[in-house]
């Protein structure tokens, strides 16, 4: 016995808007646009339809919600080329930012510190924001005060680059702090991208090839963030005779 509920059909699966040409407009009238841009008024669906392909172009909806839907008589696969060149536009503009990890442990020295503090210049200065985590391992954790003294040496030496975004806190056996490129240097950043992309299109328009943008800067690990042991540097006993 059949029930109320309609069977579900995985092949019918819900689609995107997709813009409807010539044959697949079947409403009955349409308010038309010309291929100059002027209005053609409502017109018959199929007298629009003839109109454009007399004109070698189609017949393209380009508002269907209106009553009656709006179309527009032009090339639709210049249409399509054109739109696919602006949302290219679009992302290339789009100011996309990425948060950098740096890893660094309480026993982390001085020297490799300053280090990390100018990679993390290197990516503030390329618009990114930057995540310090300090890893605790074994008894390390009983004695935070040392992450946090690490964290207010770099927030120190970034303090004319970085603003705090997140303020040093603990994430299971790691302190973090999350620091943020400060207005000025994302406006240059700005204007940097944007003067690259004016270069870009100079050099598509010459027929030129533009030399391939800057890897993006990884750290290397170093003897600090390897994972290969659990050793807590003396502090444990585990395997070992019981301090007297």
């Amino acid at each position: 016995m059949a029930l109320g509920n309609p069977r579900f059909d995985p092949r019918q699966q819900q689609r995107g808007y997709q813009i409807r040409v010539n044959h697949r407009i079947r409403v009955p009238e349409v308010r038309v646009i010309g291929a100059d841009g002027g209005m053609l008024g409502v017109l018959p669906t199929h007298e629009a339809l003839r109109s454009a392909l007399e004109q070698g172009l189609d017949l393209v909806e380009v508002n269907p919600k209106a009553d009656p839907p709006v179309c527009k008589i032009l090339d639709f696969g210049k249409y399509k080329y054109e739109e696919k060149k602006k949302q290219a536009q679009a992302r290339r503009n789009q100011s996309v930012v990425e948060i950098k990890e740096i890893k660094l442990r309480p026993k982390t020295d001085d020297h490799d510190i300053a280090f990390k503090v100018k990679a993390a210049r290197r990516f503030l200065d390329a618009g990114h924001k930057v995540k310090f985590t300090v890893r605790f391992r074994g008894r390390e954790i009983t004695h935070p005060e040392k992450a946090h003294e690490q964290l207010d040496v770099i927030l120190k030496a970034l303090d004319d680059v970085a603003n705090i975004e997140t303020r040093p806190m603990m994430e299971a056996r790691a302190m973090s702090l999350v620091v943020a490129p400060k207005p000025a240097l994302m406006q240059k950043v700005a204007q940097m991208r944007a003067a690259q992309e004016r270069a870009r299109q100079q050099a598509e328009k010459d027929g030129k090839s533009m030399p391939p943008a800057p890897s993006s800067i990884d750290l290397p690990e170093d003897a600090d963030d390897d994972d290969g042991g659990d050793e807590d540097d003396g502090d444990s006993n585990e395997g070992g005779k019981a301090p007297n």
